[in-house]
């Protein structure tokens, strides 16, 4: 797979946290920075309001390297926004709406995507959701949907629509409890006929499970230092996409996907701006 061929649609906004500080994140634009640090340049498909935060997006996209071409800009709605708070180490969000991310159109520059990438917030509303029912038409070698259900801002039929257009599926165990009859992984899988199904457990670190019969585990170690878990599952999700990209292993690329995690929950916020935070994992995975 080609680097220029990683398609990711989706969100990015601003998370606002109860100290004040600010931080660029929406688990799409997350999994792209991840992606954009480990070398990949992956295609970023989302929309930012003509404001303030708007500009501060595109310069930060621009310093990093990401391409904005797919950034798109509207004159009504705002930037994305959201205000992330904090009990016993576990973050909960409100989230605006309607914002830039709600009218995302589809980019008919796009004609195909061999990964597309895309989570479930995005797709509260009519036009994006139209917007990836376009692109899948080209059907994608692998569609992969990061499921984040947050309240208000989720149908359990739509999601399960997009889960059924999916290869790969991430959800934590919450979420498979809400979606589906049973808490077995595998049984989510193999109903919806998936290659491959991420679960996360939060503090008990995640599992992987594909349609061939693997199964690989990771916890992370006991004695990381934790400022907050923002961002560690799309951390999680941008590894996993990386490793298939690459053709590791499942296990290989299982371990090495919660250890970026692992490092990652070390930081306020969602993405990490300083390049020698991924140098380590650049040089121990081999990605030049």
């Amino acid at each position: 797979m080609s680097k220029s061929d990683l398609c990711v649609f989706g969100e990015v906004l601003f998370d606002h946290f109860p100290d004040g500080t600010n931080v660029l994140g929406g688990a799409p634009f997350n999994v792209s920075w991840h992606l954009q640090a480990f070398g990949q340049a992956p295609c970023f498909i989302s929309r930012v309001g003509d404001d303030v935060e708007g500009r501060s997006i595109k310069e930060a996209m621009t310093a990093w390297g990401m391409r904005t071409d797919f950034l798109q800009t509207d004159s009504k709605l705002p930037t994305g926004r959201v205000s992330v708070n904090i009990a016993d180490g576990e973050p909960s969000y409100d989230i605006v709406n309607p914002c830039a991310y709600d009218a995302i159109e589809a980019d008919n520059s796009i004609h195909h995507c061999q990964l597309l990438y895309h989570g479930s917030l995005a797709l509260r509303e009519s036009t994006p959701r139209q917007a990836v029912k376009q692109y899948l038409i080209n059907k994608p070698e692998i569609v992969f949907v990061d499921v984040n259900l947050r309240p208000p801002w989720w149908k359990k039929q739509q999601v399960l629509d997009m889960v059924s257009a999916a290869d790969w599926v991430k959800l934590n165990s919450d979420e498979l409890k809400l979606l589906h009859t049973s808490t077995d992984g595998r049984s989510f899988l193999a109903d919806y006929n998936l290659q491959g199904l991420v679960l996360t457990h939060g503090a008990d670190g995640a599992e992987v499970l594909t349609a061939n019969g693997e199964t690989a585990k990771a916890e992370p170690a006991q004695n990381i230092s934790v400022v907050d878990t923002v961002g560690a599952g799309d951390a999680f999700a941008s590894v996993i996409i990386l490793g298939l990209s690459k053709g590791w292993s499942l296990s290989i690329t299982v371990n090495r996907a919660q250890d970026f995690a692992s490092a990652l929950v070390g930081y306020r916020g969602a993405t990490v701006s300083n390049a020698s935070f991924y140098r380590s994992f650049i040089d121990d995975w081999d990605l030049g």
